[in-house]
């Protein structure tokens, strides 16, 4: 009845000129109607709820940090709800106003000075049929705990060449690009392999005169990036540009893994900007809004640093970063648990931030966004990571060999 009487108040007129024989009728038209609305207005509140998670693209990790540009051009790192809507506070972070009257520290290294020299070739093991040249090398696990120390030594850090006849390193470049690499002193890089991501180019309005004039901005891609970026209007100009983007083609690209191969410019810039003193690695998924030289002068020389990275959002423990990994399957299960017993091995225990001795505040950093000086413990650092992202099978392989191999009786 009230629904009848809701239908009459909607319809006066024509509730009260049907007959009796079409009044049923009529009730199913007004009561169908009344469903449609029900259901509209559920779909708007739902989507009102649920709509970011709806329209946005890529995976959850994909959308972690953005740069978003507030008052007096400072950025934020805001971090992205999960889809379980999850909330996470943006931190703001006070930028100069401007790059006028910047001065470089003249030592603002907190760790003692060495020198580091890298692998460059590898030859073929005597008697050894089953070489395969690697862009990371062969490192074994006496070379890699040693790595570990900072002191004055020769490491693995890709860009390894093969015995003759196998000289190229891989992740090939043009030699003009190469020639202009080996000019930047300052750098701020990204890269786009598989086409798995679209160009975000630097607001030209938040960089200023100097950082255009000073600062390298490298996009590193391979032929079918290219060739998606140009089919969708972004074609470089004569000289290799789009925006400030100066966009460098890889050939050979070392891993068929397009994530791996994303760690070369990531955690290698060192080599591949010899001459560089300074960088600044961004995600394909972000933006540059701010200006390259405030970013150095807030997270380096103000707080007399090396290396700034962000902890993770959401997790701080490995054990958790492990199951992460495999539910979302980013590698193969088998070589996370082989990797994971190597850290376990090493004297990796599960994080209590209730532990007055634990040395960091997390044990996941959120690689998206990495400032660094080229210092040496930062280049060690830097070689590291690349050795146990991307070479970690062989170390891990190494290791299982030896924990399951007989004791010696010498």
């Amino acid at each position: 009845m009230t629904f009848l009487k809701h239908s009459t108040e909607l319809f006066p007129n024509s509730y009260r000129a049907v007959s009796r024989g079409k009044r049923f009728g009529g009730f199913c038209k007004l009561r169908f109607l009344q469903w449609v609305f029900l259901l509209a207005a559920l779909f708007l509140t739902y989507f009102a709820t649920f709509g970011v998670n709806i329209f946005s693209h890529g995976d959850l990790d994909s959308r972690v940090l953005l740069l978003r540009e507030v008052h007096h051009g400072t950025p934020i790192v805001v971090k992205q709800p999960s889809k379980h809507r999850k909330q996470y506070r943006p931190c703001e972070i006070q930028l100069l106003d401007s790059v006028n009257g910047l001065v470089e520290p003249k030592d603002f290294t907190n760790f003692t000075q060495f020198s580091l020299d890298y692998i460059e070739k590898e030859d073929k093991p005597f008697r050894s049929n089953n070489f395969e040249p690697r862009f990371g090398g062969h490192q074994t696990l006496q070379e890699r705990e040693k790595s570990f120390y900072a002191a004055n030594q020769t490491l693995h850090c890709g860009f390894v060449k093969g015995p003759p006849g196998l000289s190229s390193t891989l992740f090939d470049l043009d030699e003009n690009d190469k020639a202009y690499m080996n000019t930047c002193v300052i750098v701020v890089s990204s890269c786009i392999f598989g086409s798995t991501d679209y160009l975000r180019r630097p607001d030209r309005r938040m960089i200023s005169e100097y950082s255009k004039k000073n600062v390298c901005f490298v996009m590193f891609v391979e032929k079918q990036t290219l060739s998606t970026l140009s089919s969708d209007g972004n074609i470089p100009n004569d000289r290799g540009y789009m925006g400030l983007w100066r966009i460098v083609v890889v050939r050979n690209l070392p891993y068929k893994d397009m994530r791996k191969t994303g760690k070369v410019p990531k955690f290698l810039s060192h080599r591949l900007f010899p001459s560089s003193r300074y960088s600044i690695w961004l995600d394909s998924k972000l933006r540059l809004i701010a200006d390259p030289m405030l970013i150095i002068e807030y997270f380096l020389w103000r707080t007399r640093s090396e290396y700034a990275i962000s902890n993770h959002y959401e997790r701080h423990c490995v054990w958790e970063e492990v199951l992460r990994n495999k539910r979302l399957n980013k590698y193969n299960h088998t070589a996370i648990d082989e990797q994971f017993a190597v850290y376990q091995s090493d004297g990796l225990t599960v994080f209590d931030p209730e532990d007055p001795s634990t040395p960091l505040p997390s044990y996941v950093p959120e690689g998206s966004f990495i400032i660094r000086a080229h210092t040496p413990m930062s280049n060690l650092f830097s070689c590291l990571w690349f050795n146990e992202d991307c070479e970690r099978r062989a170390t891990a392989k190494t290791l299982k060999h030896r924990l399951l191999s007989p004791p010696s009786t010498t």
